[in-house]
């Protein structure tokens, strides 16, 4: 049975509901898991010379880490509220599904838990899924919730 997974998470109200059911799965199979976030690396904006003399905006990749930790503490909370072994880290990385196979593969786990927002038509060819991406570059098995 498995013993490590592995909880992506964007953020979004999805993900949590993923996260929440991998909980309940965890404490049911005594599995510890490991919340994850990826950071996506980003080009700088353009527009940087539009922005008001002497305003000073907070960096994008503070904002984003900021953001990641906010993510992998509500994975940390609810962990702890129903008796689950958690760690949590966060990795920048320009390609999420990458990192998150890299990630997954170093650490062992052996089940990725993830949450895939069911993009159809145009919008998911042109996006793709992060999901649909870890699932076919993955030899890990990947438990998907809609």
């Amino acid at each position: 049975m498995y013993k490590h997974i592995l909880l992506p998470t964007d953020g979004s109200a999805l993900s949590l509901v993923a996260i929440d059911s991998g909980l309940k799965f965890a404490k049911a199979i005594d599995a510890r898991v490991t919340g994850f976030c990826v950071i996506v690396e980003r080009q700088p904006d353009s527009f940087e010379e539009f922005a008001p003399v002497g305003v000073k905006s907070a960096e994008p990749a503070d904002v984003a880490k900021q953001d990641a930790d906010r993510y992998l503490k509500a994975i940390t909370d609810r962990a702890r509220m129903i008796g689950v072994l958690c760690e949590t880290y966060a990795m920048r990385h320009a390609l999420p599904h990458e990192a998150i196979i890299t990630f997954a593969t170093q650490t062992e786990c052996d089940l990725i838990v993830m949450a895939s927002h069911g993009m159809k038509g145009i919008t998911g060819d042109l996006v793709g899924s992060v999901t649909a991406r870890v699932i076919t570059s993955c030899r890990i098995p990947v438990l998907v919730y809609r």
